[in-house]
């Protein structure tokens, strides 16, 4: 079985100093519906691994925060692709849970959930917490210069072996090539 697992804001959709809070602030990134297409044509399961501490921070209770993922979901259905499942952490970054990324957790239950280790599973972000948390578990750390990915970049915090793409749509030309 082949998993990757993507970051939502800054990867898929755009991400917002303020939290995406509706359906309507949810904007894809350009190509990014059209390359999760492509990896699930390739045989990918798209995993998503978010934090979305705005629930915890009352922001957006879990009935917006299903449309917000329902409308993700139909983008993508539209775009030809499928994601598979969404891991969420709910909490803000006081609560201390094991779910917070760059804790594991998440890929804790995704590894629990399919029965794989993530040793060499692509694992897309634009943040640090990203990046160290597929670190720490093994999986390969892919930065995508796009939501925080600049800031990101320019950290000089970026773990061993860390590849570098403009976008999910590199991400996925590298991964099963151009058609």
């Amino acid at each position: 079985m082949k998993l990757i697992i993507l970051d939502q804001a800054g990867v898929i959709n755009q991400s917002s100093d303020t939290f995406v809070k509706t359906p309507d602030e949810w904007i894809a990134i350009p190509g990014s519906l059209e390359a999760t297409a492509r990896l699930t044509h390739a045989g990918y399961r798209v995993i998503i691994a978010t934090n979305q501490s705005g629930i915890g921070r009352g922001l957006l209770d879990m009935a917006t925060y299903n449309a917000i993922n329902d409308k993700m979901y139909k983008a993508v259905s539209h775009a030809g692709g499928r994601i598979d499942a969404i891991f969420f952490c709910p909490h803000t970054q006081t609560d201390n849970c094991a779910c917070r990324k760059p804790a594991t957790g998440l890929f804790g239950e995704i590894m629990q959930r399919y029965g794989v280790n993530l040793s060499s599973v692509p694992a897309v972000g634009d943040s640090l917490k990203d990046l160290h948390t597929a670190a720490a578990v093994g999986a390969i750390p892919m930065l995508v210069l796009t939501g925080n990915g600049p800031i990101t970049q320019q950290s000089g915090e970026l773990p061993e072996n860390t590849r570098i793409f403009a976008d999910l749509s590199a991400v996925a030309d590298a991964l099963v090539g151009t058609e």
